[in-house]
Formats: structure tokens, C-alpha cells, sequence
């Protein structure tokens, strides 16, 4: 665990500044670093060591491997028993880092990479959109994937589709999601090209469901920097806090000889969301992806609230080998992110998209600045109060939590208000409703 130094108290503008004049030239550097680092191996050994040196994007100290936390008087102790290899806790608005361990360690994402796809593809298609599944829509999903039971020659609208990736971790949505897009090639590329947008440098895509691919690679970091972006979507608000749903079923013939076409309930398999057994649903919890492969273990990231704080916690393949443990550790996290919160010192932030960061002023489409469609939720002036999101309908049973980020993105005033002005506006949740 990192040794905290004492704090000498200035103004707080001043403080601010110099920590992101640091962190511009840290990121400098780390923008500059060999491209040969941005497809790396997997570590999968269970022997495995995190390298001595990672990015530094974010801040130097999210570099360093091992525990990143500033512990002084009032701040919490961190959660003992922690197993994961890499974890993060960061305030979903300001975007600072409260705490991290091996946050930029690069590890099979499994399939949280999903949040990356969902958040380069969901404004290609309004959802009412309808698609006839081909059979090569379905070619080449893994052996073994979890699938949300697409049949050949149905029809579909994106909003099903989403539905199933979001909440069965559909690899077969993935896919005619993907060929409606063009291919699983043409897919990759663009998700490559908006993890390098978001500056998620250590995100390598080469199956957009998050299938066990050689090289295919994401960190703590990274995750939590693509669930923030894909947060500023209406629609991936609303699928990544759906608990349940009706989804199409196959068409048959009753007994009349008359075709029809039933339907079948689908859970979300977030089990903070859902709950579990051993797990109960996590209160103020609004998404948004977990994974399991054999080459990543168990990962996850989740958003919640609480007492007006959104937390963003992203957890990377516990050793524990304990049923739900992945969601167990989260739950430990969020808990200390929301005590800790207003007390701890940062150790890092999550940086802007490439462009916002360059440009100084509102983000461009890449930057995720709407819902579906291309319709975005309206951008906030400044001053202005923000609106509640709409509840999650199409499907959704109302017992999910759904963020409600009025602008979908920020407000600037001017390029140099940018470099002070770090907040990421995630006002208004939709508080819990009455689960059945």
C-alpha cells in the first residue's frame, strides 16, 4: 500500500491546476509511448506478476503496480481480503480516482469489453430498427458463449438486440449486431478506433463480444473510463439497468396451424443488480457489465449512488474461488468508495476523450454525446437545472436503476475554464423503484 505524504494546504484552484498541468504532461508521455504496447499478451498465469511499469495515463500513481490509496486521519482503511488482480474506485462525475490497485494492468476483459462495443455502435440505429437474422449473421461465435437465443430467419428489432447483450451477454446478438454494422471486422476496427478516442490505450479489441482472443486485452482503467463514456447514453443507461425483459421467441404453428410467436423472459446476470443467493441487489446500483472466460476469470464494473455520490468500481479477476466473489469484492469497494468520498485525497483521474481534451470545448460524436439514433438527450447550459431520465420501458420490469445524465456529456465555458471545470455532470438519478 502506498506511503501517504503529508498534505500542504493551498487553494484549491491552485491545487487543481498544478495536479493537471502534471497530469498533461504524464499523459503527454504516455500518448507518445510505443505503439507496440497498445496490443500486448494477456497475463492469464495464475503466477502471474503485474509489470513493473504500465501507463501512466490518468497519473503517474495509477502507473505503479500494487495498492494506490492516500490513507490519512478520517479516511477509511481499504477492505481487507481484496483477491482481484486489478480493481478501481472512481467518483463517476469529477472523475477522480480514490483508489486503485494495478489500474492499468492490460488482462483479458471478457465480456465488459461489451460496454465498448455498446458504446461505439448504440447511436448507429434508432431502436425500433428491424433486422431478418441471416445464418452467416451467427457465424463464428465461440464455443461455449453465452447466448440470449437468437434463431436464423426471425426478425429483431436493435432494441431486442440490445436487450440481449446487455442482459444475457448475448455473443449471438453481438454478432448480428456486428453484421448490421458491416462485419465483426469492420466492428473491431471501430472499436479500436474509440477506445483510442477515449484514450482507453491499453484496450486491444479483436472479438467485439469479449471471446478469448490471443492479444484482446483491457485494464481497470480502461473499463472504467468506456462504462463513464457509455454512461453519458441515454439507451445505455437504460439497457445496463434493466433487470428483466420479455425477448422475442421463435415462430411456430399452434394447434390451429396459425403461426405465432411467443416471447421468453430474460434476466440481467449482474448479480448486484439482480441479486443472487449468496449476493443481495446493491443499494443505489444502476449497471452496468459483468464477464467471465476462462482466460479472464471473473471481471465487472458498476455504477451506483448514494447520498448524491456516483461511484464507478471496476473489479478484474479475483484469485478467490468463491461463487459471485467478483460481485463480493465490488460491493466491499463501493462500500468504502462512499465512505471514503470527500475524505480521501486522489490518486489519478479518468481522462477526457482525445477530442474534448484537445479541442478544449463540447465533444464531438466519438465523445458518446447522445442515445440510439444519433438523438441526443440535450445538452445543458450552464446554470441550467438538469432532467431525470425517462424509467426504462420496452421490456424493463421498473426495478431498475437508471442514471439520468441530463447533457449526456459536459458543459464548458471556455477552453481554459476546461483545464478547472473537470466535473463529467451525472445529476439527477433515477432513484430506485419498487421491485415485484
Amino acid at each position: 500500500m502506498a506511503c501517504t505524504f503529508p498534505v500542504v494546504p493551498a487553494p484549491e484552484n491552485t491545487v487543481r491546476r498544478s495536479l493537471l498541468v502534471a497530469s498533461a504532461v504524464l499523459l503527454s508521455a504516455a500518448l507518445t509511448a510505443p505503439a507496440a504496447l497498445a496490443a500486448p499478451k494477456p497475463s492469464t498465469s495464475p503466477s502471474a506478476t503485474p509489470p513493473a511499469t504500465t501507463s501512466i495515463v490518468g497519473g503517474a500513481r495509477l502507473g505503479q503496480p500494487g495498492t494506490q490509496v492516500n490513507l490519512a486521519s478520517g479516511v477509511p482503511v481499504l477492505p481487507k481480503e481484496l483477491s482481484a488482480r486489478s480493481w478501481i474506485v472512481a467518483d463517476a462525475e469529477s472523475g477522480k480516482v480514490l483508489a486503485a490497485h494495478n489500474a492499468h494492468w492490460r488482462l483479458a476483459p471478457a465480456s465488459t469489453l461489451k460496454m465498448l462495443f455498446a458504446d461505439t455502435l448504440l447511436p448507429k440505429w434508432p431502436r425500433t430498427t428491424e433486422h431478418e437474422v441471416e445464418p452467416s449473421d451467427l457465424a463464428g461465435i465461440g464455443a461455449g458463449s453465452s447466448m440470449v437465443g437468437i434463431k436464423e430467419d426471425e426478425t429483431y428489432t436493435v432494441h431486442d438486440l440490445w436487450l440481449g447483450v446487455f442482459l444475457r451477454s448475448g455473443n449471438d446478438a453481438v454478432h448480428v449486431l456486428s453484421a448490421m454494422n458491416g462485419g465483426v471486422e469492420k466492428t473491431v476496427e471501430e472499436m479500436n478506433a474509440h477506445a483510442e478516442e477515449l484514450q482507453a490505450l491499453d484496450t486491444h479489441v479483436v472479438s467485439p463480444d469479449g471471446y478469448d482472443a490471443p492479444r484482446q486485452v483491457s485494464s481497470a482503467y480502461d473499463l472504467t473510463l468506456i462504462a463513464r463514456s457509455g454512461l453519458q447514453k441515454k439507451d445505455f443507461r437504460e439497457y445496463s439497468s434493466t433487470v428483466r425483459a420479455q425477448f422475442p421467441g421463435e415462430t411456430k404453428k399452434n394447434k390451429k396451424g396459425k403461426k405465432v410467436r411467443g416471447a421468453f423472459e430474460i434476466q440481467n446476470t449482474n448479480r448486484l443488480l439482480a441479486g443472487d443467493t449468496d449476493v443481495p441487489v446493491y443499494p443505489g446500483i444502476a449497471g452496468v457489465k459483468n464477464g467471465n472466460t476462462t482466460n479472464a476469470g471473473a471481471t465487472f464494473t458498476g455504477v451506483a449512488e448514494r447520498d448524491g455520490k456516483v461511484l464507478l468500481v471496476t473489479v478484474m479477476n479475483p484469485s478467490k474461488n468463491e461463487h459471485n466473489e467478483v460481485y463480493k469484492e465490488t460491493a466491499k469497494l463501493f462500500d468504502w468508495g462512499f465512505e471514503a468520498a470527500g475524505k480521501v485525497e486522489p490518486v489519478g483521474e479518468l481522462v477526457r476523450p482525445r477530442s474534448v481534451a484537445q479541442a478544449g470545448a463540447r465533444p464531438g460524436p466519438s465523445a458518446s454525446p447522445g442515445e440510439a439514433g444519433g438523438a441526443g438527450d440535450g445538452v445543458v447550459a450552464a446554470g441550467s437545472k438538469p432532467v431525470a431520465s425517462a424509467a426504462s420501458g420496452g421490456g424493463a420490469d421498473g426495478a431498475g436503476v437508471a442514471l439520468g445524465i441530463a447533457g449526456g456529456v459536459l458543459v464548458l465555458l471556455a477552453g481554459g475554464a476546461f483545464l478547472v471545470n473537470r466535473r463529467w455532470p451525472l445529476p439527477d438519478l433515477v432513484r430506485r423503484r419498487s421491485r415485484p
